[in-house]
């Protein structure tokens, strides 16, 4: 077992060498070392380490040990892919009427909850998540607005410089599409010109109360632009594809570099804000 002990104590020594990446997310230190040139050293290592039980007689098989080094081989390749993939940090806004379950939708894409009396929203509320996708990791700045008429001079603040935003309404309400149609016109004539628009018909669980249909919510997304999606936030039902969607959007529309980018000017603290404002 000598042997193997110095090849351990090998790795552990070349993962603390000057340039081994230690701020890798949930890998920690001892993969960390792959990230840099000292892959080299780590599979010289085990080809060492394999070709010593080669040479020597012991109980464990020596395919035993080539596959250890095809794994170890693939691991280092597969986190090497990983960490060299985009970072974004995009700000997504969700506008809509009150009552339509955007508060609820955020709330079970971020916490996955989900409460049957939810309070209406003050002004705003701002929350994060960070979405991990095979081609980049996509960070959410999420600014939840207040639905009530008398904050809705408010909302510029919020949609200005998003990269993507989420117009909600209830299908059990008619009114709450006619208005999201109006947060549509403002965000085509005010928000981004490259802004990623969803249409979401939520609340698809009340069925039997269904007001507005799903064909009349798909040809007003698709004559202007926009995509649209059914959803639950009390069922779950789309809401995790609503935002890996977004998240692929955003990815794809970000330069290809890995020094990471922000698709809007100002940096958020994490948690969730309450900006309240006198009716």
């Amino acid at each position: 077992m000598f042997p193997f002990l110095l090849v351990v104590l090998g790795i552990i020594f070349v993962g603390h060498l000057p340039g081994s990446n230690k701020n890798v997310p949930g890998v920690g230190h001892f993969p960390s070392l792959i990230l840099s040139s000292n892959y080299q050293l780590l599979t010289l290592s085990i080809f060492a380490f394999q070709h010593t039980f080669k040479s020597q007689s012991f109980s464990l098989p020596l395919k035993f040990y080539n596959f250890l080094f095809v794994f170890w081989e693939s691991l280092i390749k597969s986190l090497m892919a990983r960490t060299s993939n985009k970072n974004v940090q995009a700000k997504l806004v969700l506008l809509g009427d009150v009552g339509t379950g955007k508060t609820s939708l955020v709330l079970r894409f971020v916490k996955g909850q989900f409460s049957d009396f939810q309070e209406s929203t003050i002004g705003a509320a701002f929350f994060t998540q960070v979405l991990s996708l095979n081609e980049a990791t996509v960070k959410f700045d999420i600014w939840d607005t207040a639905g009530q008429e008398r904050y809705h001079s408010l909302a510029p603040m919020y949609y200005r410089g998003a990269a993507a935003a989420i117009v909600v309404y209830d299908i059990t309400n008619s009114e709450s599409f006619d208005r999201a149609k109006k947060w549509v016109q403002e965000l085509q004539r005010r928000g981004n010109p490259n802004l990623i628009m969803f249409l979401v018909a939520n609340k698809v669980d009340l069925e039997e109360k269904r007001a507005v249909g799903n064909e009349e919510g798909e040809v007003y997304a698709k004559e202007n632009g926009l995509t649209f999606m059914e959803t639950s936030a009390k069922t779950a039902q789309n809401v995790s594809e609503l935002f890996y969607e977004i998240a692929k959007r955003l990815a794809k529309a970000a330069p290809s570099r890995t020094s990471g980018m922000k698709l809007h000017s100002r940096r958020q603290e994490s948690g969730r804000r309450l900006f309240c404002c006198s009716s």
